[in-house]
This record gives structure tokens, sequence and C-alpha cells, in this order.
């Protein structure tokens, strides 16, 4: 038993390293990491809640929450190897079910929709990354190896190997899967702007169109813009 407790211990620091390149030692990371202080104290809430001991696992519960910022009820299921970065704000709700090697960052929500008192907060796969403020609602499921962009608001179940942008959350499947390794999707600049592409893509589509109908492009049509390098230009866009 104390055999096991030290290798997770030990497992759960190397999660760190793994992910946050500011660890600098062993010492650092086990006094000045929340996230890490958060999830060991929901395994001893956890721990009290499955002996049916509620009301003092939630005390303890709370108790983390004051030191630490994160909440998390002591009947959530959470794999091994879950690493919270920052972690101030993230809640993560009674019925909620994390797997394994999954990231989340400071005010991430995994939360309820209704009053059922069953299954009512989300599933996260393995290798699940969850940007700073995304909100994940409902009994739903996101696959594994799939990333969710900052802010965004998921209200419906993704697949496999999905990035997930805005609000409510725009699913993209990767056309090819990530193989599965043993550090996790950190790349949050490779978000997809699933709302721009589609306006370029109308916006060339009306010009084509123009262009088939007149021979060429309307003499007195405003000009049509597209981004360049990602980037709108002219003065006729309001902000």
């Amino acid at each position: 038993m104390f055999r096991r407790v030290i290798d997770t211990i030990r497992s759960d620091v190397q999660s760190v390293f793994e992910r946050d390149p500011a660890a600098r030692s062993v010492m650092e990371v086990l006094l000045c990491y929340p996230g890490l202080h958060a999830v060991w104290g929901h395994r001893i809430a956890h721990w009290l809640w499955r002996k049916n001991l509620r009301l003092l696992a939630r005390f303890f519960s709370q108790i983390m929450r004051s030191l630490t910022g994160i909440e998390i009820h002591p009947g959530a299921k959470i794999g091994s190897n879950l690493f919270i970065d920052h972690g101030m704000g993230v809640v993560i709700g009674e019925t909620a079910e994390i797997g394994r090697r999954v990231t989340l960052y400071h005010g991430v929500t995994l939360g309820g929709v209704s009053l059922n008192k069953g299954k009512r907060h989300p599933t996260l796969g393995d290798n699940v990354v969850v940007g700073a403020g995304a909100k994940i609602l409902g009994a739903i499921t996101i696959g594994d190896n799939s990333r969710i962009g900052a802010n965004a608001v998921v209200v419906k179940s993704t697949p496999p190997n999905s990035v997930v942008v805005g609000v409510p959350g725009q699913v993209v499947v990767r056309s090819r899967s990530r193989e599965e390794t043993a550090l996790p999707d950190l790349e949050h600049g490779r978000l997809p702007d699933t709302i721009g592409e589609t306006l370029a893509a109308l916006v060339e589509h009306v010009k084509a169109l123009e262009e088939r109908l007149n021979g060429h492009a309307a003499e007195h049509a405003p000009p049509l813009h597209l981004p360049e390098q990602g980037i709108w230009h002219g003065e006729d866009f309001s902000i």
C-alpha cells in the first residue's frame, strides 16, 4: 500500500515536469503546484466518499478548495496523471469522469445542466487537453486525444481526435488521427478559425458567381476582401 502511494506521487510529479516547462525541481513541484495538491486532496475525499462518509468528504473537499482555489466534488471519478495547470477557478462536478493523462487549465468548468440526480456532468477520455476558461456542460463525452480551445463552451459530445473552438463549441475532427503517446497535445496555438474560414469561402463563392453572371466582377460592386495570412484588411469593416 505504502509503495503504491509513493509510486503514485512520483508519477504525478513526473506529469508536471512533462507538461510544464516552468517546473525546475521536485521540491518546487511539491510545494508550489496547487493543482497537484488539489488532486491529492481529491483522492482522500473520494476515498471517504466511497466509504459513505459523505459529509466528511465534502468538508475535506471544501478545505482543499480554500487552500487551492480548485473545487473538485468528492464524487467525481478521476483517472491517473491528471494535471491541473495554475488551477484557480477550476470546477469539477459530482458525476464528472476524467480519463488518464488529462490536462486542465485555469477557469475550466466540468458542469451540469439539469436537476437530474443521476449522471449530469461530462466524461473526458484519455489525453484530453482543456484550455483556460473552457466550459464543458452536461452528460456528454469528449473523445480521447481531443483538445478544447480556451473559452470554448462545449454542450455536445465529440468524437476522438477532435479540436473544439468557439461558443457554442464547433467540433473539428482531425483528418489524421493523433497517435496516442505519453505526452498530451499542448499545441494551443493550432486552433481552427471555423467562422473566418467559412466567411472567406462565402466571399470567394460570391465573387465566382458574379464573374459567371456578368463575365467579370461587377464594376460598381464593393470590393471583396479576403484575409491575408489570417489578417483581414479594409476600412469598411466595423468594429
